[in-house]
């Protein structure tokens, strides 16, 4: 049971955000299987200033032991 949390600055709308969840989880199926009822998907907004004290530092950086594809940036 597959579940995919998504980290977004602000400011997707409704239909791209949609859209990448559809995207997500097609991919999902491809390549590990499983049907749509097996996936869920959570998405969190954040600003600039949030991405750059917390979501970088604790979220992506905080475990470099899961994280399958750091970042091309640094902040």
């Amino acid at each position: 049971m597959p579940h995919f949390q998504i980290n977004l600055l602000e400011g997707k709308t409704e239909e791209q955000k949609q859209a990448l969840v559809t995207e997500v989880i097609k991919a999902a199926q491809k390549t590990i299987g499983m049907g749509d009822d097996s996936y869920s998907v959570s998405i969190e907004e954040f600003t600039l200033d949030q991405w750059k004290e917390d979501v970088y530092p604790n979220k992506i950086m905080g475990d470099e032991t899961i994280l399958v594809k750091k970042p091309g940036y640094q902040m």
